[in-house]
């Protein structure tokens, strides 16, 4: 199985939000991913568990809550209260990781460990195994259309070799700048969830755009399938 496409609506028209969402729903997304911002971890302040219910009611797709937020382990529980089905912290944000993952996942949510750019996989020795899944960020958090960062991807075929000779279930995910003209590559880094929003909300058709990544993500996997190069 390859990977999937998790439409970002950090960059949705949220005058319309529930008619988008259903637009990527039927472009074939996986998830929907909402990004959370205080002002403080980031430079920019976003949306909360209100939005986060909002989009509870207008989707059966997992929504998977990403909180870039100063003292993440004080609000996760509103947001899986809200609905949201994975829930993501920074590994900068928390000095009590371990903790958290834990708390995340006695509420019946999917814990996930998030990564700056600059941050190294080093500080995953610790917590690898109780996390669910792997958030790489590959622009710097705050705003949405930057351009991806080309390391990140040597991070993240780093990460897909530990995961795999450890032989754990935990899921990599990727998150900044990836569109149809770089989903190769991050497809070939070996991540399982490609997070993407104004390469698609940002479009003039939602649905065509997610159809367009997830075509295109099913015919790498197919090629890898059968040995051929990607």
């Amino acid at each position: 199985m390859g990977a999937v496409v998790a439409p970002s609506i950090l960059s949705a028209d949220f005058s319309r939000l529930g008619a988008e969402i259903k637009d990527v729903e039927a472009g074939g997304a996986a998830m929907i991913h909402v990004d959370v911002m205080d002002g403080h971890f980031v430079p920019n302040l976003t949306v909360g568990p209100a939005v986060t219910a909002a989009v509870r009611r207008v989707t059966q797709l997992p929504v998977d809550c990403h909180l870039m937020i100063a003292e993440p382990a004080r609000y996760a529980a509103a947001f899986v209260e809200a609905g949201a089905d994975l829930v993501s912290v920074h590994v900068e944000a928390d000095p009590h990781l371990h903790r958290t993952l834990g708390f995340i996942r006695g509420l019946g949510a999917k814990a996930g460990v998030a990564l700056n750019p600059s941050t190294p996989l080093l500080v995953l020795r610790e917590v690898l195994e109780v996390a669910d899944f792997v958030l790489l960020m590959s622009v710097n958090p705050g705003f949405g259309g930057q351009t991806l960062i080309p390391a990140v991807l040597r991070k993240a075929a780093e990460l897909r070799e530990w995961v795999d000779r450890e032989g754990l279930d935990t899921r990599i995910q990727i998150d900044g700048g990836v569109d149809l003209d770089n989903i190769e590559r991050v497809a070939a880094s070996g991540v399982d969830m490609i997070v993407s929003g104004s390469a698609i909300f940002g479009s003039a058709d939602p649905r065509a755009a997610t159809e367009r990544m997830v075509a295109r993500l099913a015919e790498l996997a197919e090629k890898a399938e059968h040995g051929q190069e990607i």
